[in-house]
């Protein structure tokens, strides 16, 4: 029996999400700034196949999911959700590679804010939608004058990528009960990532302390935050959920500040400011979604 979602106008539930949302971004966070100080051993594929391979070994141990009893639509969401998750990933370390970690994350996170435009059906949704968008052109830090064309396409492909990962997420959520779809899909992302991140690791792989630190990335960066979001899905409007996306700027920032002493100007403070109000807006305009919005 497939588990159905909570009600999105449950006031108990969308705070809980936004909760598992904001613990998710801020891992995911740490875990991509530990990958980026592996990339001249490991390489940005390298890393991402680690990433994916113990995020699917630690999701496959605890979720134990069943290889029978589930429908081809089941597969095919769980299928789509893999396939996203490697090419999100990978084009991600790819735009880390030549861009600051602010940048790569402000560009990347326009995906999500875009599905929240077209999936908005109120005025409100775009209003919020609009505001979020202004705080995160804010928020890219000193590193705009250091773009490049690659990192930028490497950039815009991963939020491309990550508009799909919300859509095929919420998929796998209706379709499989408990972490199983995800369990399953991370498993599947995880093979295709195989060749590229061997090609890119090298003998960099027989070095235990690196695969160690891979694994603290893969749970950062992925077994954690894909899980709370999986969850948090359940709960959200994928319009509301784009929205709340565009506090990972404004994570990356503050993080910068508190843990590396790098400096926040005004805009910045402004601009992490417009996405928490922003973020919150959408919330609060989410509570009047009804209970079964259709995810396309």
């Amino acid at each position: 029996m497939n588990r159905s979602p909570a009600p999105f106008d449950a006031p108990s539930g969308r705070a809980l999400a936004v909760g598992l949302v904001a613990v998710g971004l801020i891992c995911q966070e740490v875990g991509a700034s530990i990958a980026v100080l592996l990339f001249p051993q490991m390489g940005p594929l390298g890393m991402v196949m680690l990433r994916l391979v113990f995020s699917a070994l630690i999701l496959l141990a605890i979720a134990r999911p069943a290889l029978r009893g589930h429908s081809a639509q089941a597969w095919r969401s769980a299928l789509m959700l893999g396939g996203v998750l490697a090419l999100m990933n990978g084009l991600f370390y790819l735009a880390l590679r030549e861009l600051p970690l602010g940048v790569t994350v402000t560009i990347e996170v326009l995906g999500p804010l875009t599905l929240a435009v077209v999936a908005a059906r109120t005025w409100s949704a775009w209003l919020w939608a609009g505001l979020a968008l202004l705080g995160i052109l804010g928020l890219g830090g000193g590193g705009w004058d250091r773009l490049t064309l690659t990192g930028v396409l490497f950039a815009l492909g991963a939020a491309a990528s990550w508009a799909g990962y919300i859509l095929a997420s919420a998929r796998v959520g209706r379709d499989f009960q408990r972490l199983d779809g995800l369990a399953l899909a991370m498993a599947f992302g995880a093979l295709l990532s195989l060749p590229f991140g061997i090609a890119d690791a090298g003998a960099s792989l027989l070095r235990v302390d690196l695969i160690a630190l891979g694994a603290a990335v893969a749970v950062l960066s992925s077994t954690i935050p894909y899980a709370l979001e999986l969850m948090a899905l359940r709960r959200l409007a994928p319009a509301v959920f784009g929205i709340l996306m565009s506090l990972g700027p404004a994570f990356a920032s503050l993080a910068g500040f508190l843990l590396l002493g790098q400096h926040l100007s005004p805009l910045e403070i402004v601009g992490i400011a417009l996405v928490i109000v922003a973020s919150a807006g959408a919330v609060w305009a989410g509570r009047e979604r009804p209970a079964q919005e259709p995810v396309a």
